[in-house]
């Protein structure tokens, strides 16, 4: 597909970022579109090595690292361009590469250069390295993640200190990367603490003694990255693997929230452009009633509407992007509206696409139907609308109550 009307301008971003984007643009056509498919049909455990070195190969595992540890640096805007070309293709390969930027973050924000040296530099290697990041459980999803739910977080993933160690002990859910990572960013609670209020933030390689990759979620979308748990038995990890101090891991997590939801909306967009790209394709080759269906007024009427909430998705994530890049803190409002409204513009223009495609909308072969599934994925991870809304109005009234 990748038609050029619907494509992004990035005439206004710099040269590097221009030249990365490029770079992305045509390991996304060229190798990640020709095997959506293949990849969505394989077994949930299977995994393509092949596919993510190649991705590597370009900075793909490393774009967001600073340059002084092998990193590109081309910042969370640069990250997100590159993110919408991905899942226009196949937002799975898209998250494959995210998920190892959000394990990479808490390293980026805890500012510690021991801990940068120490496993930032592993993504500048022939060989491709993944990372992953672990917050959810069996019993505690937002609670972990909302500031003042903390409180009520149940059967949280717990950490003692032990000396010049932390030891670590409990379950994390829908790990995506954690059947293949190297190491994972997790959060637990110190204990003493009540809830998820000790939540505090560690490095921990995932082949240390006491971990344990559990099963892969069989998931109805994203198929090629695989989500599964990881299990903590009396890990133990060193002191200087905690990022930030302890009990500081909700806000630590929370700036990460903020950094990725506006790359998490790229991806959103890159779904629903791809959903609009085979309407487009199909509108123009299918006639109904004596011509084209494009050519019928309600047929055009929802083609428009498909473009127009791409493009304003769009806007609203580069928008988001540049504000995380410029601004300290990262920002709280603009990153939560775009992944909103980007989420729900995935899921409406695959919705349509299918309408528009009637039955070979249903049928696999015409790929509209894996981009529906897919629609519904990034609605869930980094915040769903529910939990959106609620970091949404919390800003508007907090803007109200500073007046």
């Amino acid at each position: 597909m990748f038609n050029e009307i619907i494509s992004p301008d990035l005439s206004d971003l710099p040269p590097e970022t221009r030249k990365f984007h490029a770079a992305v643009r045509e390991y996304a056509r060229d190798e990640v579109a020709p095997k959506a498919l293949e990849l969505d049909l394989q077994e949930a455990e299977d995994f393509d090595w092949e596919i993510v070195q190649k991705g590597h190969d370009i900075g793909l595992t490393r774009a967001v690292i600073p340059k002084e540890y092998g990193g590109l640096g081309v910042g969370v805007l640069g990250v997100a361009v590159a993110m919408e070309e991905l899942a226009a293709a196949c937002p799975a390969v898209a998250l494959i590469f995210g998920a190892t930027m959000l394990g990479q973050t808490p390293i980026l924000l805890s500012g510690d250069p021991r801990l940068q040296a120490r496993f930032l530099p592993i993504f500048g290697g022939d060989q491709v390295a993944l990372a992953c990041n672990a917050v959810a459980e069996h019993e505690a999803g937002t609670d972990l993640v909302i500031p003042q739910n903390a409180v009520h977080a149940r059967i949280v993933t717990t950490a003692r200190r032990d000396g010049d160690e932390y030891v670590i002990n409990g379950q994390k859910r829908f790990c995506t990367n954690g059947k293949v990572a190297d190491f994972a960013s997790i959060y637990a609670n110190i204990e003493g603490y009540e809830g998820a209020t000790g939540l505090t933030g560690f490095i921990v390689p995932l082949d240390a003694e006491g971990v344990t990759r559990g099963i892969v979620a069989d998931k109805m979308g994203y198929r090629a990255c695989l989500g599964s748990e990881l299990h903590f038995d009396n890990v133990r990890i060193p002191v200087e693997n905690m990022i930030g101090g302890e009990a500081e891991g909700v806000a630590i997590s929370t700036a990460q929230g903020n950094m990725a939801r506006s790359t998490v909306a790229a991806i959103s967009t890159g779904i629903a452009r791809n959903a609009l790209e085979h309407a487009v394709e199909y509108c123009g080759q299918r006639v109904q009633g004596g011509k084209l269906l494009h050519e019928h007024q309600f047929t055009a009427g929802k083609l428009a509407t498909m473009t127009a909430n791409v493009d304003a998705a769009r806007l609203l994530y580069r928008r988001a992007a540049d504000l995380v890049d410029n601004q300290l803190p990262a920002p709280e409002y603009e990153p939560a509206v775009a992944k909103l409204f980007a989420d729900r513009v995935a899921i409406e223009t695959a919705g349509m696409a299918v309408s528009l495609m009637g039955a070979n909308g249903f049928v696999r072969e015409y790929g509209a139907e894996k981009i529906l599934r897919d629609s519904y994925g990034t609605r869930i991870f980094e915040g769903t609308p529910e939990a959106l809304s609620l970091a949404v109005t919390d800003c508007l009234y907090r803007e109200e109550d500073d007046l």
